[in-house]
């Protein structure tokens, strides 16, 4: 443990962050698998649907760095293009 304050409370403050990062990171995981299983019920319509609701969600979390743009952008992209290949 750190022996300054400003290092303790900067630990306290990691930890609580560490925290809401990982909430966040678990809504962007739920987000992909709900477009997910769409595609797998074949149901394209309701798939393009969800993509739309988690693209939001995607861009919001990526909006705060808790992951990278480029993996944001990466996400939405594989979801599209299996949405299209869809037939």
């Amino acid at each position: 443990m750190a022996n300054i304050k400003s290092a303790r409370k900067a630990a306290r403050q990691a930890v609580k962050r560490r925290a809401h990062n990982a909430s966040l990171r678990t809504q962007l995981s739920s987000a992909v698998k709900h477009v997910k299983k769409a595609i797998a019920a074949g149901d394209k319509a309701k798939a393009a649907a969800a993509l739309e609701k988690s693209r939001s969600v995607i861009d919001r979390i990526a909006a705060k760095e808790v992951v990278h743009k480029n993996h944001a952008a990466r996400q939405k992209s594989r979801l599209a293009q299996a949405i299209k290949a869809m037939p």
